[in-house]
């Protein structure tokens, strides 16, 4: 690709364009951070406003049954999950991925008496870490690290318990095989458990047909549900009946409001509710999750695949000389919906480029992260975000002062 008019054509060709009206995306602004918190989908203020007036407003306390609060978590669920290949009643929204992660790393451990063993990696998100340190020392459990680049199957033995990984690294947009390492953990008599939280709404994932245990994610990145969105926990029926999970809030009852005085867990996917949902937070999602219904997810992996292709073709083109190394993988079957540059000066640069109306954001020590929504990306916005990068590169405003500045938020 040598020009804009290109960028352009690919546009025109694209099945996907047509969504990317469907999202309020302010002027002058090429987003590149919807691996962090996607832009705001135009139907869910009229949606969110519903709820309040009418359901809250007129409702009152009426709504938890006549608007169908009390039920809002399983059905949001189930609109979510056909994106990760699972089936009605397998999934509940609710609380944070971390939460979620923690109630299935202990139902995991205990479903496996006399296994003591998590496996996870170095490089997992790091509150997935501290959570499998939070429940391993709650429930005298060991960790292993799997090192950084390295295989996690070669950590597997019969004293594992279950292997909790995260689909696509944060970092570097590097992807698991996911058939091909829950198979390895079944194999070894251990339970698996998925973080989706950087491949959900960007990529087909099927955890049915590749057998997964558990998988957690956010809904906040790629599904568009708004800032703290809830997350949500699959696990498939026919495993879900034979676990407990620690957090055995009284919404996970199987009758909450017979009010008795001990927990007697709720038939499938219910008995991973905790508290009283977020019913506003849930709106916002529940409406998001619309613009889902026919989008075609092969589509959104092709569009996914060709936008990063493209900005790291131009990348490497056009920023030659400046010290930046693109760590995300280049075979397609590896990698994520984001681009990671490492760059001793990277954090400047992302300051620099937001300056000039280009967001992405960046991860210590030296990342640069772009992230390519295929729903409302456009290949001209790759175009033209690697052009200012260049310019900001080219001029070294970059060096100004004021971006040495840390923000609280990075």
């Amino acid at each position: 690709m040598t020009s804009l008019s290109e960028a352009s054509s690919l546009d025109q060709r694209d099945p996907l364009a047509r969504y990317r009206e469907r999202f309020h995306l302010p002027e002058g602004i090429i987003y590149l951070d919807g691996n962090s918190l996607g832009a705001l989908p135009k139907n869910v203020g009229a949606g969110l406003q519903r709820v309040v007036d009418r359901e809250w407003g007129d409702g009152l306390i009426r709504s938890w049954a006549g608007a169908g609060w009390f039920h809002l978590p399983l059905r949001v669920g189930d609109s979510l999950a056909p994106l990760i290949g699972a089936r009605p009643g397998e999934v509940a929204v609710g609380d944070s991925t971390s939460a979620n992660l923690f109630k299935c790393l202990c139902a995991a451990l205990r479903a496996r008496p006399g296994r003591r063993v998590v496996v996870t990696e170095e490089d997992n998100f790091p509150t997935d870490n501290y959570i499998i340190e939070g429940a391993a020392g709650l429930l005298g459990a060991e960790i292993r690290y799997v090192p950084r680049g390295e295989d996690p199957r070669a950590m597997l033995d019969d004293q594992v318990a279950t292997i909790a990984l995260t689909h696509v690294n944060y970092r570097t947009a590097a992807m698991h095989d996911m058939a091909e390492i829950t198979a390895a953990a079944h194999r070894a008599g251990a339970l698996m458990i998925w973080d989706l939280s950087h491949s959900t709404g960007a990529m087909p994932i099927d955890l049915g047909a590749a057998d997964v245990d558990f998988a957690v994610g956010c809904t906040y990145k790629y599904l568009n549900g708004g800032p703290g969105a809830p997350a949500f926990t699959y696990v498939p029926g026919r495993l879900v009946s034979t676990l407990s999970q620690p957090l055995s809030g009284w919404m996970g009852h199987k009758e909450p409001f017979a009010f008795s005085l001990h927990y007697q867990p709720a038939d499938a996917i219910r008995r991973f509710v905790c508290g009283t949902p977020q019913i506003l937070s849930l709106a916002c999602l529940q409406e998001s999750l619309t613009i889902f219904a026919d989008v075609d997810m092969r589509e959104v992996r092709a569009k996914s695949l060709g936008l990063t292709s493209l900005f790291m073709e131009l990348v490497e083109r056009e920023c030659a000389g400046h010290g930046l190394e693109i760590v995300t993988p280049r075979m397609a079957g590896q990698r994520g919906s984001h681009v990671s540059i490492a760059c001793a000066n990277g954090y400047r640069l992302i300051r620099a480029l937001a300056d000039r109306g280009v967001l992405g954001d960046f991860r210590a020590p030296d990342l640069m992260r772009f992230g390519f929504t295929p729903l409302y990306c456009s290949y001209v916005d790759v175009f033209n975000a690697v052009r200012i990068l260049k310019q900001v590169l080219d001029d070294a405003s970059w060096r100004e002062e004021r971006y040495a500045t840390v923000l609280e938020v990075t």
